[in-house]
């Protein structure tokens, strides 16, 4: 009896040993990844399921009409040149649209696929909290004869957040060298992709200097850097209009132009986001249904 009791003591705390080994075994991801993927399909994502990282196809994507967005031209045109380049196997840049909210940052991203994925262009998106797996994604793309950007959305770091490290590493600086047939596209409120407080230049570290530049150095890798800038009213009403326009209203100028000042200054906001969510709300109270 006394042995069988210590035997089983023994299994019990076997037990207990492996299921703690479990809980504190260091993640290593595993990239599952079928070559088939890219049959048909034009933007991805790459994302974490369990305790692997999965590529899958985005089945309806969001096909922006670059010559649509309005107020945008400098920044619009300039990142179009640099894709054209990169997909023309010629040197381009890592891109960093930062800048207000609702300005056609993102739609500027999603619009070069309508542009370019005829010539073997293709977009993957990647989560902010997954940007520690992106040497996995690169090293599955690099033999690949397609052009692939990373697209990282509304990207920003947190007080305190050393995740923006890996980023940094990979961009510029790494030991390996990133796959000529990827880039890196990211938008961001914030230019420098991290909060600055006034801790970071009066005081916390003997030499502040070096923190605050370290923390800036993620933006400068990114060679072209877009800025996008609150929209004047004139430019508004004009991203009005071309919704309008596009949506077959018929409206009254004087009316039209009324009310769609007047859901800015409730919103806070003049931005191509502020004019779609009006025409958007027009065309459902005059009962004009979207776009199937």
């Amino acid at each position: 009896m006394g042995g069988d009791r210590w035997q089983s003591v023994a299994e019990r705390l076997e037990s207990l040993l492996a299921r703690a080994e479990g809980l504190f075994e260091t993640y290593q991801p595993t990239a599952l990844f079928d070559p088939a993927v890219f049959t048909g399909g034009i933007a991805f994502r790459w994302e974490r399921r369990g305790r692997g990282t999965l590529l899958t196809t985005v089945r309806h994507p969001h096909l922006v009409e670059l010559d649509d967005l309005v107020g945008i031209d400098s920044s619009r045109d300039d990142l179009i040149r640099n894709t054209e380049q990169f997909v023309a196997g010629l040197p381009a840049n890592n891109v960093l649209l930062w800048g207000e909210r609702g300005t056609g940052k993102s739609s500027c991203v999603k619009g070069l696929l309508k542009r370019f994925s005829h010539r073997g262009l293709r977009l993957v998106e990647v989560e902010r909290a997954d940007l520690s797996t992106l040497p996995e994604l690169l090293e599955l793309l690099r033999d690949d004869p397609r052009r692939f950007i990373i697209f990282c959305d509304d990207l920003s770091f947190a007080q305190g957040d050393a995740s923006y490290q890996e980023l940094k590493s990979l961009l510029d600086g790494g030991l390996v060298e990133r796959p000529a047939n990827t880039l890196i596209y990211a938008t961001s409120n914030r230019r420098h992709l991290m909060p600055e407080q006034m801790v970071d230049t009066q005081g916390g570290e003997i030499h502040p200097e070096e923190a605050l530049s370290d923390k800036l150095a993620l933006a400068d890798r990114f060679g072209l850097q877009l800025s996008f800038y609150p929209f004047d009213q004139a430019t508004y009403l004009n991203i009005v209009e071309k919704y309008v326009l596009h949506a077959g209203l018929n409206v009254e100028p004087e009316t039209l132009r009324l009310e769609a000042i007047r859901w800015a200054l409730q919103r806070g906001q003049r931005s191509g986001r502020a004019a779609r969510q009006f025409v958007d709300d027009l065309r459902g109270r005059k009962g004009v249904k979207g776009e199937e």
